[in-house]
């Protein structure tokens, strides 16, 4: 995702993608802005692993990722357990949708491994944020998809980020 095409077509596909996939599974719609996340979050992270070297990361209020996962369980409460299993899940079908709008856009076939989940903010070793798509919900909650790319190398070429 760091070489196929630019940032800004990057970021068209991501945010696409994200408000369909939320909208549809958890039945909550996020509007792009500037609400700042608060403080107890929880962060979901994968990593491409073939086809294009990045990972995401999706940092939200828990109180989103919550009411999420009781929309998408038809539930009125969540364990921490769901919590995460819907967390993983929610990202998995994301990543998903990105790889299928992505081939479509570039013929570069992607895979990506098993998401990760951690309460509070997580932040990949070796890899640099290339943007991030901030949002926020009727509630005014918040979440944040981030792009990562492969860290440069000290004295080394900043990999083309279109």
């Amino acid at each position: 995702m760091n070489t196929a095409m630019t940032k800004e077509g990057l970021a068209q596909i991501l945010d696409q993608a994200l408000q369909d996939v939320t909208e549809r599974t958890a039945g909550v719609r996020l509007h792009q802005g500037d609400q700042p996340l608060g403080e107890d979050l929880c962060t979901v992270h994968i990593t491409f692993d073939k086809g294009f070297s990045t990972s995401l990361t999706l940092c939200a209020d828990t109180r989103l990722l919550s009411r999420m996962a009781c929309n998408s369980f038809h539930e009125d409460e969540v364990t921490p357990e769901d919590l995460e299993e819907f967390s993983k899940e929610y990202l998995n079908v994301l990543c998903g949708k990105i790889a299928g709008a992505m081939f479509r856009a570039t013929q570069v076939p992607a895979h990506f491994g098993p998401p990760t989940f951690y309460h509070g903010r997580y932040e990949p070793e070796g890899q640099e944020v290339q943007f991030v798509l901030t949002y926020s919900d009727e509630h005014s909650d918040g979440a944040q998809l981030i792009h990562h790319v492969p860290r440069a190398h000290e004295g080394g070429a900043a990999p083309n980020q279109g």
